[in-house]
């Protein structure tokens, strides 16, 4: 038996509230809130005052809202990677949760009192969300970046280009090791 919030859900899915409504507002949102900040379009005076241009800002944000809306490709990947980054999200403030549970107060300012874990909880948030939008992107035949990537990797570790890869990791990293500054104790 279907709830009749399940209902409500089917109907906004049917009317197109999660392909065409809700990524638009999303985009032009996220637009228009970049152009406000950088104020790329130019800014007009108001009793003496520079504000953004309202007007031209939410105009570009409207229409690159509806550029976004028509393309099917894009609204698909939005609905499917935007609740896995949420999920990653919420994994990340559980594993955050952990930790404070065994830390004092003062302790949980991992970016301060523990750099090197912090970096590396970024890094692997970065990592999830990356490879979030690589799943949820997909060529002509149907098959997401991310297949593709596993399989060339899988296919061609021998090959030529995999090899160089892992040989600019390996430089980048070295240079990286040796020219980075140690940093001076205090005291010292």
């Amino acid at each position: 038996m279907v709830s009749p919030l399940g209902k409500a859900i089917e109907f906004f899915r049917d009317f197109g509230l999660f392909d065409v409504v809700l990524p638009f507002l999303l985009v032009f949102t996220l637009i228009f809130a970049i152009l406000e900040k950088t104020k790329i379009l130019g800014t007009i005076k108001v009793k003496g005052e520079e504000l953004p241009n309202r007007n031209l800002n939410s105009m570009v944000a409207f229409v690159v809202g509806l550029l976004v809306v028509a393309t099917a490709n894009v609204v698909r990947t939005i609905n499917e990677s935007l609740p896995n980054v949420v999920l990653l999200v919420v994994v990340g403030i559980s594993f955050l949760i952990m930790i404070g549970a065994f830390m004092k107060s003062e302790e949980m300012d991992l970016k301060s009192r523990h750099p090197k874990i912090y970096m590396t909880f970024i890094i692997a948030m970065f990592i999830g969300v990356i490879v979030i939008f690589l799943n949820s992107i997909y060529d002509a035949k149907g098959n997401s970046w991310l297949e593709i990537l596993l399989f060339f990797i899988t296919t061609e570790w021998s090959g030529a280009v995999v090899t160089s890869i892992i040989f600019l990791i390996i430089v980048v990293t070295a240079i990286i090791f040796v020219t980075r500054q140690k940093e001076k104790k205090e005291g010292a």
